[in-house]
């Protein structure tokens, strides 16, 4: 029952292509300094009492490489990695199965933690305090609990909307923890050690072009790279110079900010549809023909850090920088002389 949950290697998680650029020890992990510097003290401590690392909450955008550090702490602390997911685990037991199979010191790496269903994160709260977890034997008059003990265990949970969690599951992570939006000479270095690893010929100034367009995620750059390499493969005698990365990147939408053509849809949307807002989310989604939910993880929170989008009670506002954005003037400034 439990393999379907279980992913036990990275070649059942992502594709080869992934796990070929995803670094494996702290010191490859490029960025992130704050966060992998309280990780590198929390592993060290650990392994010097010769303990169970304490379970650790990571939060942030998708891409960031929340996934990538759950592998490093296993790597760091010499254990296995067991993954899930939260809206694979549907009813406790199945939980249950998962906590039972682990070995003192394993790290059970739960993604999107946040949509775990309400029974099941109640059954966690016994596994990640006191090491037991109740099972109930037969039904009815008959039923009875038996309560059994479980190896000591690190759960590692990803979540992209931590505000969703619960308080009392919240208390129980030693260390929570947020990842933010990579600088530009970030994703400049990694961009660089995802094309050694690919043998692609690129120069700094490629490099920068490339990272100064992926929107802070390290996933979305690699991702780029492999396009701005298809192109300089077909166009360009496989050398990527900035000049041949802009214009591999002007093809595929993606202008200087590193907006797409939904970024672009989202906030023209807002202008000319909706009048600059304020316009709920639902009624944005259904104008632009994307779910609400990926609307509100995966492309607000880019626009709101960049300055082009506003969330307020009322509804999405499009700020000032947006209407410049598209050569408009800022509401309230309207039929003003310039």
């Amino acid at each position: 029952m439990t393999e379907r949950f279980v992913t036990t290697t990275l070649n059942q998680e992502t594709t080869e292509f992934d796990i070929s650029l995803r670094p494996t020890g702290f010191d490859d992990f490029i960025g992130q300094t704050k966060v992998k510097d309280r990780l590198t003290l929390f592993v060290e401590a650990a392994r010097g009492r010769n303990d169970v690392l304490d379970h650790v909450l990571l939060s942030g955008p998708p891409g960031l490489g929340k996934t990538t550090l759950a592998y490093i702490l296993g790597n760091a602390m010499g254990a296995n990695v067991k993954s899930t997911s939260g809206p694979v685990i549907d009813k406790p037991g199945d939980l249950a199965g998962l906590l039972t199979n682990l070995e003192r010191g394993d790290i059970l790496f739960v993604d999107e933690i946040h949509r775990l269903p309400k029974s099941v994160e109640e059954y966690l709260y016994s596994a990640m305090e006191d090491f037991v977890i109740d099972i109930v034997i037969d039904q009815g008059p008959n039923a009875r609990s038996v309560r059994l003990n479980i190896q000591h265990f690190t759960l590692v949970g990803a979540t992209t909307r931590s505000g969703l969690l619960s308080s009392p599951l919240r208390s129980r992570f030693g260390l929570t923890t947020r990842m933010d939006y990579y600088e530009i000479h970030d994703l400049k270095e990694i961009i660089q050690r995802s094309a050694r690893i690919l043998n692609v010929d690129i120069d700094e100034s490629g490099a920068l072009e490339i990272g100064k367009r992926s929107r802070g995620t390290p996933r979305i750059a690699n991702n780029l790279l492999r396009r701005v390499r298809d192109y300089a493969q077909v166009k360009a005698d496989n050398k990527i110079i900035r000049d041949i990365a802009d214009q591999a990147l002007t093809m595929l939408d993606i202008d200087e900010q590193g907006l797409d053509e939904m970024d672009k849809r989202i906030l023209g949307t807002i202008l000319e549809k909706f009048s600059g807002g304020p316009v709920g989310l639902s009624s944005l989604a259904v104008s632009v023909g994307e779910e609400a939910g990926t609307i509100e993880e995966v492309y607000e929170p880019y626009l709101i850090q960049e300055g082009y989008l506003k969330r307020t009670p009322q509804g999405r506002v499009a700020s000032d920088a947006c209407y410049k954005k598209f050569g408009l003037q800022p509401k309230g400034q309207q039929g003003r002389l310039l």
